[in-house]
């Protein structure tokens, strides 16, 4: 069993719990179907540290807006969603040696995630992968026989699988031996990948260097363009904006100065009270250059492996 810290918004009071929740020594707090009394009985769960097995399936029966109140929405199980949730198997990780794990260590230690490299592997035996190490330098103090929960991408498949510490090795340098893994759950992207996003911008017309900026909301984000949303047109269909702004990988700011032409114009959803008067833009990317190609990858990545129930 691997555990991942509850979040409030998978719980609802009045509702039944939608699978077991257990504390950090894996004693069961609440069984499945269980009732979940009331707001303060959420907050003595999350005040203990409370977990549940992971897992990226809706459980049945529910409906994920009951759930789910946030903007974000879980994996899709029906062949006309945007991805596809699937078993795999460890060839379908395609992983070589020095690719990159995310790795989520027990919850009892961080919440933090961190990324090791791939040292190589025994088929059915053991995973070998560098130590975590932390912001300032240090090994994250893991443990033999403790639990993880390890994550990759692999072209346009999201994965993530749980795995035990079976050995850690200090000479002649350190790395760990891991349980090879038995079940690999992930999601099959069947369009080029795309997320939801809040992301502040600065947009400003680039046929004049006078030109005012104004800010708009980027509320999903590919390797190729963003939709841009504002409370006025920003243009007609062919102009070239510039847009500035910052994501965040991998705990660290990045900040992108790009140049996009307005592909599509359009007013918010009907009955979307939230946009109402706002105007979105289909924005594609031009003239890319190929640092900032990378960190878009790498943030799509990142958001795929992190949350998948962002793909857009």
């Amino acid at each position: 069993m691997s555990l991942i810290l509850l979040k409030r918004n998978e719980i609802v009071a009045g509702m039944p719990a939608p699978w077991p929740i257990y504390d950090q020594n894996y004693t069961l707090l609440l069984g499945r179907g269980e009732l979940v009394r009331d707001e303060a009985h959420i907050d003595a769960l999350l005040a203990g540290g409370a977990c549940h097995e992971l897992s990226w399936d809706v459980p049945e029966g529910e409906q994920p807006e009951e759930r789910q109140p946030v903007q974000e929405e879980p994996l899709a199980r029906s062949s006309g969603a945007n991805g596809t949730k699937t078993a795999f198997t460890f060839e379908d990780l395609n992983l070589k040696v020095e690719d990159k794990l995310q790795l989520e260590p027990p919850a009892q230690l961080t919440r933090e995630r961190f990324t090791v490299k791939v040292i190589g592997f025994l088929r059915g035996t053991s995973l070998l992968v560098t130590m975590p190490i932390t912001a300032n330098g240090l090994r994250l103090q893991l443990l033999e026989k403790e639990k993880l929960v390890m994550r990759s991408f692999s072209g346009q498949n999201a994965f993530g699988f749980a795995c035990t510490i079976e050995r850690i090795i200090k000479i002649p340098f350190e790395y760990m031996h891991l349980s090879f893994p038995e079940q690999i759950q992930g999601i099959m992207i069947r369009k080029a990948p795309r997320v939801k996003t809040r992301i502040i911008a600065a947009v400003r017309d680039s046929k004049s260097a006078e030109a005012e900026q104004v800010s708009a909301l980027i509320s999903d984000i590919s390797a190729n363009g963003v939709s841009l949303e504002a409370k006025a047109a920003l243009g007609e269909k062919g102009d070239i904006l510039n847009l500035s702004f910052r994501v965040q990988l991998h705990n660290i700011d990045a900040y992108l100065s790009l140049k996009g032409i307005i592909r599509a114009i359009s007013t918010a959803d009907a009955g979307d009270s939230a946009r109402t008067g706002m105007v979105r833009h289909g924005i594609e990317f031009q003239d890319l250059p190929p640092n900032d190609s990378v960190i878009l990858q790498s943030l799509i990545y990142q958001q795929m492996i992190e949350n998948p129930h962002k793909l857009a």
